[in-house]
């Protein structure tokens, strides 16, 4: 137990022994007067505290001040982003007891037109939303109608805007912290189709990131209704159907990284599709494609991970069933409850119960089955490896440790005395004192991003002269930390520990990004894949279930293919792979689909198919099987 978990648990030991209650004692068992004791705290002065830290013992006199309390304070104390991220995870949102999530007082809440007040319109979704505006008409009288046609004709237009971009599942009262990057696109989209301006330049990155196929042609409408109205639309986009609807497509390459940074290719749909010299026309064409499994695997003698009764968010009452030792795609149109019941129901409960934590509480649900069937859990996202310059795909990885070893072992560095840590730029020693090894110098902002400026001391080598002085092959660890992945694969090929960490980079289509890459300068796309190389470096037990959400976001058909030999490695090894995706080159690889709907909000939250993908396209109710039918003949 560590020193600071032995504190807590005397302290806790203490106020029992004090108050006459046992630790052995069920939460839920204690009287209310001692559950607020220990949330709350005790304005008593009198409790007595016994250490013993296992050096000595010692007790003091004090009040508490309760658990609340102290994650509270500490929250509010601490000037250090990690810290509080920390904390955070101990942090849930209940509604205000006082408006019960309304957020306006009991007096504005009763006005009501048709028999609702504001709050009750705006937890409407889009969609019920609409129609709910258009039938008011119907309920008012020819004066209210005078006042109001103006401003119905303003609401109608904005919620057609959203509705035009395949939002209808999303409520009026949405958080717009709970959206993901291609809902909020949307919601920016719809307002400037709204605004009506002409003669502008629009750039979207990736703006169907998050939609289902069923969905991805209003999208595409509502882009064309941008540049009708004379305004220029540039789409960063790997998305097919966007490229058939292109005007004109420029495809850069012809790989990543330093490989990369040319335009191969320029034309329409069809004169990419002939050009030789492009990897996507070549994808576009169908000369090069994603192949679809010779033999799907299954489940055998019942052999399912299961979350019975599923009730968060807009969950109806699901019971989900996942096959372990397979590849699973759960799919659905946006906002049919995936990321509920996968991200925020089965890998918070399974977290909590095999990992023993968890960020978040889950979902509601009734129960489990099947857990002893996997050993772990691991949720691979797309959140930063780090948020500071100081992280890289070298630490994350392990590879930076036999780096460093490599480096001490060199005759210069023995005969100087050198040990590991005079090649870390965490401690001092070999460091750059300037910029205490980042390499930058951070100016903080306040309410902007933090700038990050190349350090004058060491030119962003992150170390000092005298360590820079040891070479190996004529290069400097600076030198290494600048190399890219494949060069380093070159450079280290005869020191297999450290060939072998760079080469699981590698594998995951990553062999262009520098060693020492700041975690700060890479993608989400990237950060999920260095998390990936991670995984497959580790000696695998054949029982873990990998959980991950829309992989495919930023990638190229031909990183796709890469990303999915990964991930049917981890499926021959006997693990368990669980995917939310829209792409359907992935979802036609898959052993076993969920397919959830059959729309969005609260008009989906239910399983409308399951089982392989060729029988998920027989189900006449399900998108993802009519969208995926022609890629299985």
């Amino acid at each position: 137990m560590m020193l600071k978990d032995l504190y807590y648990a005397q302290t806790l030991s203490s106020l029992a022994k004090h108050y006459g209650f046992s630790l052995d004692e069920k939460w839920k068992k204690l009287p209310k007067k001692i559950k607020d004791i220990v949330l709350y705290g005790s304005d008593e002065d009198e409790i007595k505290f016994n250490y013993d830290d296992g050096y000595e013992k010692y007790s003091y006199k004090k009040t508490f001040e309760g658990v609340i309390n102290n994650l509270e304070r500490r929250f509010l104390e601490s000037d250090s982003e990690w810290k509080r991220e920390a904390i955070a995870e101990y942090q849930s949102d209940t509604a205000c007891e006082a408006c019960n999530g309304d957020r306006l007082k009991e007096e504005a809440l009763c006005v009501k037109i048709n028999g609702l007040n504001i709050s009750e319109v705006t937890k409407k979704s889009i969609s019920d939303s609409a129609e709910w505006f258009k039938d008011l008409v119907n309920h008012i009288d020819k004066r209210q109608f005078k006042i109001a046609e103006h401003v119905l004709k303003e609401i109608n237009e904005r919620l057609n805007f959203l509705l035009n971009v395949g939002l209808d599942y999303l409520t009026l009262s949405r958080e717009s912290g709970t959206l993901s990057g291609g809902e909020a696109q949307r919601i920016r989209l719809a307002s400037q189709i709204g605004s009506g301006l002409t003669g502008v330049l629009y750039v979207l990155d990736e703006p169907s990131i998050g939609l289902h196929q069923k969905d991805n042609v209003k999208l595409i409408n509502a882009l064309k209704r941008l540049r009708d109205l004379g305004n220029t639309v540039i789409v960063v986009e790997h998305d097919t159907e966007t490229m058939e609807n292109a005007d004109h497509i420029i495809d850069l390459g012809p790989e990543a990284g330093t490989n990369g940074g040319q335009v191969t290719s320029q034309g329409t749909y069809d004169e990419i599709k002939r050009d030789k010299n492009s990897i996507t026309g070549q994808y576009l064409a169908n000369k090069k494609k994603i192949e679809i499994p010779k033999s799907r695997r299954i489940a055998k003698n019942g052999r399912f991970v299961e979350i019975n009764g599923a009730t968060g968010n807009n969950l109806n009452n699901v019971n989900l069933k996942i096959p372990t030792g397979t590849f699973t795609c759960v799919t659905g149109v946006s906002g049919s409850g995936k990321s509920t019941l996968i991200l925020q129901t089965l890998f918070h409960a399974l977290n909590l119960t095999l990992n023993n934590k968890a960020k978040k509480a889950p979902k509601a649900f009734k129960g489990y089955k099947g857990v002893e069937l996997i050993d772990k859990i691991i949720d691979i996202d797309q959140s930063p490896i780090g948020r500071t310059p100081r992280s890289n795909p070298a630490t994350y990885t392990g590879a930076f440790g036999p780096i460093r070893d490599w480096f001490t072992s060199l005759p210069e560095s023995k005969t100087r005395g050198y040990k590991p840590g005079r090649f870390s730029f965490n401690v001092k020693g070999g460091r750059c004192e300037a910029c205490e090894g980042d390499g930058v110098i951070t100016y903080e902002m306040h309410f902007l991003p933090d700038v990050y400026i190349q350090c004058d001391e060491c030119k962003g080598t992150r170390y000092n002269r005298e360590t820079l002085e040891i070479k190996f092959k004529g290069k400097s660890i600076a030198d290494v930390l600048d190399m890219s992945v494949d060069e380093g694969c070159e450079y280290f090929e005869n020191i297999s520990n450290i060939k072998t960490k760079l080469l699981t980079l590698k594998k995951v289509g990553l062999g262009y990004i520098k060693i020492g890459q700041q975690a700060t300068t890479l993608s989400g796309g990237e950060a999920q894949r260095i998390k990936l190389a991670k995984e497959l470096s580790k000696r695998s037990t054949g029982r873990t279930m990998y959980i991950l959400d829309e992989p495919t976001t930023g990638l190229h058909q031909h990183d796709i293919k890469k990303l999915l030999e990964i991930l049917h490695t981890f499926v021959k090894l006997g693990n368990t792979v669980v995917v939310i995706e829209h792409n359907l080159d992935v979802i036609k690889t898959a052993d076993y689909i969920v397919d959830m709907g059959p729309e969005g909000g609260v008009k989906g939250g239910k399983i409308i198919a399951e089982g392989k993908p060729e029988e998920v396209t027989k189900i006449k109710d399900s998108y993802t099987g009519q969208f995926l039918k022609p890629l299985l003949n």
